[in-house]
């Protein structure tokens, strides 16, 4: 008894293979629904988020050359909910006639801290001073000339804060060094905020910009994000979008490309890529006519790219992270009482819940809210999120109207 035809036959059209079960696999799968589409998932288990959503799903670990050889078996293409793929796998996939998008010689330098930074050196682009180290004496020489603290990176592996560490003497350097090997180390740059950069681009080499946003950051962690960014001159805006294009056309970027960036009194220095959807554009879900989901899918499938026009004048999203909502102890309204106080108090700002096991400090869902006045529209995103993460009610937003 034969199984299930394959859904490009049932549909007639491409598929996209996706690395990893995550949450940006999960709203990359519902974008792809609207396309006709049902996006293919290598998911470490059947309880990730997109696990749980998608209809085909392969049951993997990203660094399983076997496992990406089947999940890119009859796909039209592959991509990425994470940089975490060894690069020798992602050359194979290709030598055998697979296609990767974005490929591995552009993806490595979301991969690989020293890989960019060298690249950027190449090419004259802004960044913070830099240099390798293998030993503490090479970070003692470089705060000699830059001053203490410095920031020590891991090249590889790290997000979400994990594999940054400011270190203010050398001793602390020397214990990171011995415990790590070579280290990216950093100037502390004195920056005003941070903001990122979203292009598309696709094979074809056609790009689409969204407006600059500022991402304000808690523990390493993205907690909000503001659309557009407030206060960012037009010239500033306009230059760090021209930056972001410069490098996925250097690059050969194929799908979403982040530029994370750092603000300063003299301009924007360049501190990391993400060749994904990210973070920073979660918010063009509901602000802008086309989500970075969708623009990823139709980059990567050589599709024609939509509009990024924003819907509102302001966009602000607030990431769900887990609190004391999530703790053992806690006796409060439980989730879907919270859902259900949120959707009464907030109908008009928008819920992601990604289906995660809760546990604190963990990203659980995301809110996004639009209007036209960012102080307003960021109290009612950021007062959501509280209230969903730690049952804690804002007292500028009464509940008098519950049911």
């Amino acid at each position: 008894m034969s199984g299930p035809a394959p859904l490009s036959a049932v549909t007639g059209l491409p598929v996209v293979a996706m690395v990893g079960g995550g949450q940006l696999a999960r709203m990359t799968h519902q974008a792809a629904i609207a396309l006709g589409q049902s996006l293919r998932v290598l998911s470490a288990g059947p309880e990730e988020s997109a696990a749980l959503v998608a209809a085909d799903v392969r049951i993997g670990n990203h660094d399983d050359l076997d496992a990406l050889r089947d999940l890119a078996d009859g796909a039209t293409v592959l991509t990425f909910d994470h940089e975490h793929v060894p690069t020798e796998h992602l050359r194979e996939l290709e030598s055998a006639g697979h296609r990767v998008a974005p490929g591995p010689a552009a993806l490595v330098h979301a991969q690989d801290k020293l890989v960019l930074r060298e690249a950027l050196a190449a090419a004259g682009e802004p960044q913070p001073a830099w240099a390798r180290v293998e030993k503490a004496d090479d970070v003692a020489d470089f705060a000699g000339r830059h001053g203490w603290p410095v920031v020590l990176k891991t090249p590889r592996g790290g997000y979400d804060g994990k594999g940054v560490f400011v270190v203010h003497d050398v001793a602390a350097a020397a214990e990171l060094v011995g415990r790590h090997g070579t280290l990216l180390v950093e100037q502390r740059v004195p920056m005003l905020r941070e903001l990122s950069a979203q292009v598309a681009r696709s094979p074809f080499g056609q790009v689409a910009v969204w407006p600059v946003v500022e991402t304000v950051q808690r523990d390493g962690v993205c907690a909000e994000v503001l659309a557009p960014a407030p206060g960012l001159s037009e010239e500033l805006s306009a230059a760090a979008q021209e930056l972001a294009v410069r490098i996925a056309d250097r690059l050969g970027v194929v799908g979403m490309l982040a530029v994370e960036l750092f603000e300063t009194a003299d301009g924007v220095l360049v501190n990391e890529l993400a060749m994904r959807p990210h973070n920073s554009g979660h918010w063009t879900i509901e602000g802008s006519r086309t989500s970075q989901f969708e623009q990823h899918l139709r980059a990567v499938l050589d599709y024609p790219l939509g509009s990024t026009a924003m819907t509102a004048p302001v966009a602000v999203m607030a990431n769900v992270l887990g609190g004391a909502a999530s703790s053992a102890e806690w006796d409060g309204p439980g989730l879907d009482e919270r859902i259900h106080h949120l959707m009464a108090h907030w109908p008009d700002v928008k819920l992601h819940w990604y289906g995660k096991g809760q546990r604190p400090g963990r990203k659980l869902g995301h809110l996004t809210a639009l209007g036209e006045d960012v102080a307003e529209v960021r109290a009612r995103a950021v007062a959501a999120a509280r209230y969903l993460a730690d049952g804690v009610v804002d007292p500028a937003f009464a509940f008098e109207h519950d049911h």
